[in-house]
């Protein structure tokens, strides 16, 4: 999916949502375990319940990795579903790869070829040459990690080198010569709205995945006040709040009016900004 598609997608759907499919076998309804794959059954009822409020999902891979060979499994009837199902869906591997070169063309390998997700989540600190493989691929996006929404992002990311520059905003301006807004994104965290204004300075054209609303108490309105541009430019991640609106036999349906309430909020941000009529 390329730029002007995905946008065509938040305009056709009046939302910017991305759905984070962090589907934890620990937390899902206790009924569920008695199907013969609990978590792909989980999925499935939660992205039928949500997909018209939705232009993204993002499984979390750690949550399928964790269960083995069955995850994996999970993961690819997932993938496969959306695909079959709703094809019109932006599919992001949320796996913060980055390596070696010729280790990150078997990873870029994987989500691309393998999986045909959309786009898949990158750590940048090893540089650009455990970026440069996933670009190869037309249509495809990275989605480098700039600015993330843990407490510890204070650790390394807010260091600043001897002009005053901070290390995420390094990473901001010098990934700008690997790619274009054409197939790079950047992950900025909803909890550090504060700061988008500055990140919008630097990358004014580019798609931000931000995390944090909802169960991390960021702010949809700040986000969207200093983050949206004029092809809205955001794609703002929610997961444990809406996967986990109910624990009993209504979680798809409680799933699906979490999703509506925040595709209404973010409708009325959409108008506000003349994106939408």
């Amino acid at each position: 999916m390329n730029k002007l598609q995905l946008f065509e997608q938040i305009q056709k759907k009046q939302s910017f949502l991305c759905v984070g499919l962090d589907s934890d076998i620990q937390k899902i309804p206790e009924f569920l375990l008695d199907t013969s794959d609990p978590i792909f059954y989980f999925n499935q009822k939660i992205i039928d319940a949500t997909a018209a409020y939705t232009v993204a999902y993002k499984p979390n891979l750690a949550f399928y990795e964790s269960n083995g060979l069955e995850g994996w499994n999970s993961l690819e009837k997932t993938v496969h579903y959306l695909r079959d199902k709703y094809p019109d869906v932006f599919l992001i591997a949320d796996a913060k790869r980055g390596d070696i070169g010729n280790t990150s063309a078997m990873y870029a390998r994987t989500f691309f070829e393998t999986y045909n997700f959309d786009a898949v989540t990158i750590a940048p600190y090893m540089g650009e040459d455990s970026v440069t493989p996933f670009l190869g691929y037309p249509d495809k996006w990275v989605i480098l990690l700039a600015l993330t929404s843990n407490k510890g992002a204070f650790d390394f990311q807010f260091i600043k080198d001897e002009n005053g520059v901070k290390l995420f905003e390094k990473v901001l301006q010098t990934s700008q010569d690997w790619a274009g807004s054409e197939n790079m994104m950047y992950v900025v965290g909803a909890t550090k709205a504060e700061e988008l204004a500055g990140i919008r300075k630097i990358v004014p054209e580019h798609f931000l995945l931000v995390p944090g609303v909802g169960a991390q108490g960021g702010s949809l309105s700040e986000v969207a006040k200093y983050g949206m541009n004029d092809q809205c430019g955001l794609l703002v991640n929610s997961s444990r709040a809406i996967l986990y609106a109910s624990g009993t036999a209504d979680f798809a349906e409680m799933a699906g009016k979490a999703a509506f309430e925040v595709q209404t909020e973010m409708k009325n941000l959409l108008l506000k900004r003349g994106l939408i009529k």
